[in-house]
């Protein structure tokens, strides 16, 4: 199959401007992988796919090895996209790493993916396909997040310190802080320092929209023999 080399290039340019839209959003969440990340995804996805359909002439396979042309000679175009899947693979891993016991850059490494899909796409010639894909994309990632913000269920976590006059007022806070809607503590750590009284510091997950520093401050001021120290 022929291609003018003048399509070739508007796929080429195609793919990248769809990366780049990804690219954009993710630049603007200040993600680690942005703009230039999503945009040499899919162009280099989308030029692999061009290479595995159109790079390899036939032609110049049966000059180098004429004993070729009495044998059954198959091009499979889809071997290179099925190397690009597990390749990007790779990429979106190092996206995802553990931080605070939360495990951030899923999103951004799914995105990855997805935007390697999109490249092939145009690639393969697909591009009604691929700007539905790039348009459900954006959708996805911004349209799930007010979601998220809407029913509580972002994770975040706030580290919360305290001076209590005794283990008892140190149960109270506990108590307290347990109490806030959809929040639970992490871990705790607790000395004593003489007639000083008792330091407490500790890690409160929340699910909630509640559970925001200003909620976490009143509820310990709430408590008898409690003096609020950090939340943030």
């Amino acid at each position: 199959m022929t291609m003018t080399a003048g399509i070739l290039i508007g796929r080429l340019a195609l793919a990248a401007l769809f990366g780049a839209l990804i690219g954009l959003e993710r630049e603007f969440r200040a993600k680690e992988a942005g703009l230039r990340t999503h945009y040499l995804v899919a162009l280099g996805s989308c030029l692999f796919m061009i290479v595995s359909q159109y790079g390899f002439d036939l032609a110049d396979v049966f000059s180098l090895h004429p004993a070729a042309m009495q044998a059954s000679v198959r091009v499979d175009v889809s071997r290179v996209a099925a190397q690009i899947v597990s390749g990007v693979g790779f990429l979106g891993a190092g996206m995802i790493v553990l931080h605070k016991r939360f495990v951030v850059g899923l999103t951004t490494a799914a995105a990855i993916w997805t935007t390697a899909a999109i490249g092939v796409a145009v690639g393969g010639g697909m591009w009604a396909v691929a700007a539905v894909a790039t348009a459900l994309t954006l959708a996805g990632l911004e349209l799930f997040r007010l979601v998220d913000r809407k029913i509580g269920t972002a994770k975040h976590e706030l580290d919360v310190a305290f001076w209590a006059a005794d283990n008892a007022a140190v149960g109270r806070a506990l108590a307290a802080l347990n109490a806030i809607r959809g929040a639970a503590i992490a871990g705790y750590e607790a000395s004593r320092h003489g007639d000083t009284g008792v330091h407490v510091s500790l890690q409160l997950v929340s699910t909630a929209r509640g559970a925001r520093p200003g909620a976490v401050l009143a509820a310990l001021r709430e408590v008898p023999g409690i003096e609020p120290e950090r939340v943030e």
